[in-house]
């Protein structure tokens, strides 16, 4: 009986602080969910991609439209200033996602003002299917205009936004479904 009790006080512990190592960093169930989010496209540099953002009916948030090659273009992009997310080396960022098939980037950046490097990682969707994708904070690889710079590492705890860019020289219609981006400890 003894054990039992010993075993039970363990595994409520180990639950506990499971649940306290996880923190949402974006969900879209609020009115004002949308605000922090914009999108930023090839149109910057006089490309033609078209992608845009909503809040749909199922509280997720949906990054749609047409990626275009034309112009030198070939981007298009959703990005969201969180203040300081106060993320750490050992921290791994969850996001719940359905795709349509295509390779996303996920981006986080260290500007208040999302400009400099951005620290990207690539991601598989899987088409109309929901998955997690699980993104270490150490992997993240700096880049800036397409150009991947190895020796520039992020500080995770300056990281002030983040986003999720689609650029995988395919043109054509796109979308991709998020319910919830959270922040977790390394398991």
């Amino acid at each position: 009986m003894r054990h039992t009790i010993i075993f039970v006080a363990m595994f409520f512990f180990i639950v506990t602080v499971s649940v306290a190592e996880e923190r949402i960093l974006f969900s879209f169930d609020k009115a004002d969910s949308a605000k922090p989010w914009q999108t930023v496209n090839d149109g910057v540099m006089g490309g033609r991609s078209d992608g845009r953002f909503k809040i749909n009916d199922n509280k997720n948030m949906e990054f749609f439209g047409t990626l275009s090659l034309e112009n030198n273009g070939g981007f298009a992009s959703v990005r969201a200033r969180g203040g300081n997310l106060a993320l750490k080396k050992d921290d791994v960022i969850v996001a719940r996602v359905k795709g349509d098939g295509r390779e996303y980037k996920f981006n986080v950046y260290d500007q208040p003002n999302l400009n400099g490097f951005s620290y990207r990682q690539s991601f598989e969707t899987k088409k109309n299917e929901w998955i997690e994708v699980k993104l270490p904070v150490s992997k993240f690889v700096a880049t800036w205009r397409g150009r991947v710079f190895p020796n520039q590492k992020l500080d995770p705890s300056n990281v002030a936004g983040l986003g999720f860019l689609l650029g995988d020289k395919k043109a054509g219609r796109f979308k991709l479904e998020v319910a919830w981006i959270k922040v977790k400890k390394t398991e």
